[in-house]
């Protein structure tokens, strides 16, 4: 079956789209990836999504006008993939839809919404679209993310020592093998909020202001005190923690005026980016007071933090190997700091294991969308903490309804990349 997989992560910048051939074979599920197209959001959709999320307040008007605007956004890029990946043969689509409220009350996870409304999928494309992935396993009483932890767990199977699946986006998360998965904190959340806040861009090119900054320690130290961090597995957390003002509470308690002060106006130019493997400002060179502290080394410190803490998260499920996949991994300072905190542990892309570390994310929901049409479950419990396995979303129907599919089919327990 082809099907495409659509997603747009926590850094709400874009719609990644990836198709693949997708069929079972036996105990195994077979992935023949066919590539990836992107799109990024308009202005209009990127600044109404950044007015309308926590800790902002909204309405439901704004909601009815994001799902509208965001499914329609969603449809033209499904358009685009079956055109340009599937020569107009796709049979399936899969959208994650743009999460704009992972609702968490004492640890535990009460909802979830995502928007981005499939009848317009539907109706563009004519192909059934399976959607709102995560709430089923939420009423199963889990976590509903990391999504991906089935897919990463399938995909590592039989790989040798304890491999470790880490995705870099907004918020981090890892899979390890005996199933632990979870949300190990911002990965580019706050990053991408300083950037904005000092230079107006949407994230560090690069790493490049990275790169010109200078780990502070204090403020790290702050950072690091976050609760979130202790908390046990499984857990997930996203921008309605790690948001601006979160980092400007931070800040606030160091009294440091220059970082507090109106944001740059001017916008550095693209062309100003970091050399392709910048070395990691050294934590251990930081001042010692915040004195008048530059954004870039807000930057460089912020980055440290998602490192620090991903490295924590992957000691704490004695990890052999780091397979990374995400935006963040186009961070060559962000990737130099992970290797730093994580001495004789190999980090590696996913890139090098034959899927795309941009497109990870998106074949991952190829794959869940495709178990669900098929009546397989989409989750593990001991990744999510659920009561019970769960098949995933709801099926908006295609033009011609929905496809035939086979039934009482074995649960796949790999995935082979081929």
């Amino acid at each position: 079956m082809r099907v495409i997989g659509l997603m747009s992560g926590t850094s709400y910048d874009a719609i990644d789209a990836a198709a693949a051939d997708l069929r079972l074979d036996g105990d195994s599920l077979v992935l023949r990836p066919l590539g990836m197209v992107g799109d990024a959001y308009g202005a209009e959709v990127r600044d109404a999504l950044a007015a309308a999320l926590p800790p902002a307040a909204t309405t439901l008007a704004e909601v009815c006008r994001l799902d509208t605007l965001i499914g329609q956004a969603f449809a033209a890029t499904a358009l685009r993939a079956d055109r340009e990946l599937c020569d107009g043969r796709a049979e399936l689509v899969a959208s994650h839809g743009q999460t704009v409220y992972h609702w968490t009350d004492g640890g535990r996870v009460r909802g979830t919404l995502q928007i981005g409304q499939p009848a317009w999928i539907a109706e563009a494309t004519g192909l059934p679209v399976v959607a709102d992935l995560r709430p089923r396993d939420i009423a199963a009483g889990g976590q509903g993310a990391p999504l991906v932890s089935l897919f990463d767990l399938l995909w590592l199977r039989g790989r040798p020592g304890t491999p470790v699946a880490l995705n870099l986006g907004g918020i981090a998360n890892l899979t390890a093998p005996d199933g632990t998965a979870f949300d190990t904190g911002p990965a580019g959340a706050l990053i991408d909020a300083a950037v904005h806040h000092f230079t107006g861009r949407a994230y560090d090119t690069d790493g490049a202001l990275a790169a010109r900054g200078t780990v502070h320690e204090p403020l790290l130290r702050r950072l690091l005190d976050e609760p979130y961090y202790a908390l046990p597995a499984p857990k997930t957390t996203g921008k309605e923690l790690f948001h601006r003002d979160y980092l400007l509470a931070a800040l606030a308690t160091l009294a440091d005026p220059a970082v507090l002060a109106t944001p740059a106006v001017a916008v550095e130019p693209a062309a100003s980016a970091a050399p392709a493997a910048p070395a990691a400002p050294a934590a251990t060179t930081a001042p010692t007071d915040t004195g008048t502290l530059a954004h870039q080394d807000v930057i460089a410190t912020l980055t440290r933090l998602t490192a620090r803490t991903v490295a924590d998260a992957v000691r704490s499920v004695g990890a052999t190997e780091v397979i990374a996949s995400g935006g963040g991994t186009r961070n060559p300072v962000l990737m130099a700091m992970l290797a730093e905190e994580l001495p004789g542990v190999p980090l590696h892309t996913s890139d090098e294991l034959g899927l795309p570390a941009a497109a990870k994310e998106a074949y991952a929901f190829a794959v869940l969308g495709f178990l669900t049409l098929h009546g397989l479950a989409g989750t593990d419990p001991r990744s999510t903490g659920a009561r019970h396995p769960s098949v995933l979303g709801s099926v908006t129907p295609g033009r011609d309804g929905l496809p035939r599919v086979p039934r009482g089919l074995k649960q796949p327990v790999r995935l082979v990349i081929g």
